[in-house]
């Protein structure tokens, strides 16, 4: 019934608020790996990004977030809705690298939300698919696969933008490479989550200052300057 109740909500908003939007999808691993200052620092980077979202009002009631995070299992812990209204539970960190799952149950809420867009007449931006991981995704390779090709068909049909990142040393930037065709996957110096919340928020920033329907220029280079040392040799 919550959920039922939520979906109603958010399409009364569309109704109400008929802004073109951007949607963001954001991917997040909590595995058991995660644990200690480096979940610290994603809860803290994820309330400034919503913070900084709420700094503009066309960037607030253009733009809304869902939160997918996926550890032993996917779930989404906070479906779309505009920066003022997303409530994040606390992510704590805990399980496997399920980065598959993550990512289908990712990519169906951004076809649901697109298909409520069409419903209401809401006219919407390129979506933008944001993964964060930091180890080997270890979840069903089927899943993840199929994940890949869904993913790189919106991607070859520009109906979808992918910023893939690498936390620490062993993030898998191999794999993150597969989900991000198109953009070339980064690996955070230490834990910028901060630093790369705040590039987002930019991004998204000039997403909703743009025409409904152009590919999004994300500032790929002001990224790079967050990335740690070079990628390893594959294998090591």
């Amino acid at each position: 019934m919550q959920n039922y109740n939520l979906m109603l909500a958010g399409l009364r908003d569309l109704v109400d608020n008929p802004t073109p939007r951007v949607p963001v999808a954001l991917c997040l691993d909590v595995s058991g790996s995660m644990a200690g200052e480096p979940i610290a620092e994603l809860n803290a980077g994820v309330q400034q990004y919503l913070a900084e979202m709420q700094s503009d009002d066309l960037t607030l009631y253009s733009s809304e977030t869902a939160v997918v995070t996926f550890a032993d299992q996917a779930v989404c812990a906070a479906d779309f809705n505009t920066a003022d209204h997303l409530q994040v539970p606390t992510l704590e960190a805990d399980g496997m690298t399920r980065m598959g799952e993550g990512l289908t149950l990712a990519l169906d809420l951004l076809e649901q939300r697109k298909d409520q867009y069409k419903s209401t007449g809401v006219d919407y931006y390129q979506p933008i698919l944001v993964v964060m991981s930091d180890g080997k995704p270890n979840g069903s390779r089927s899943v993840l696969e199929d994940a890949v090709t869904r993913i790189r068909q919106q991607v070859d049909a520009r109906r979808l933008t992918v910023v893939a990142v690498g936390l620490g040393a062993d993030a898998d930037l191999y794999t993150l490479e597969k989900v991000s065709p198109r953009q070339k996957p980064v690996r955070l110096h230490k834990l910028q989550f901060r630093e790369f919340f705040a590039w987002l928020s930019r991004s998204v920033a000039n997403v909703s200052a743009s025409m409904p329907g152009d590919e999004p220029e994300l500032d790929m280079e002001d990224l790079k300057a967050l990335e740690a040392e070079p990628w390893p040799e594959e294998g090591l």
